[in-house]
């Protein structure tokens, strides 16, 4: 009769689903991100790949704690952790997104204001508060 698999085993197991959905949402939001917004230099997609995984990492870690969705993935059916372990892979993808907007987005703001002081860009940002 064959041993059922020990309990650290299935952790590992359990670890390396965890990983594996982690990763593939990863390269899903920096490949979605990058393609659509074609970066124009090596440095713009070196700062996109990292701000996506930053923000995706950080901003969708923060989600699934918030909104309590660990467990969606503690449950002992296989077949339910796996759809855990794609929907929280899902948030992740989501939160990847607002990364490289906001740091393209800052980037382009600074360029353009390249030869400013700090006091003319304070300035043109009270300016447009104001408004």
């Amino acid at each position: 009769m064959a041993e059922p698999i020990s309990s650290s085993a299935a952790a590992y197991i359990k670890m390396f689903g965890v990983g594996l959905i982690l990763t593939l949402a990863i390269l899903f939001v920096n490949a979605v991100v990058l393609m659509t917004r074609m970066p124009r230099t090596r440095q713009e997609w070196a700062v996109g790949l990292i701000s996506t995984v930053v923000s995706s990492l950080a901003l969708g870690s923060a989600v699934i704690i918030k909104l309590g969705l660990l467990t969606w993935i503690r449950v002992t059916d296989p077949v339910e952790m796996w759809v855990g372990m794609v929907a929280i892979g899902g948030v992740l993808f989501t939160c990847g997104l607002p990364g490289w907007a906001l740091i393209r987005w800052t980037f382009n703001f600074i360029n353009a204001r390249e030869g400013a002081t700090i006091i003319d860009v304070i300035k043109e940002i009270k300016d447009e508060v104001r408004k």
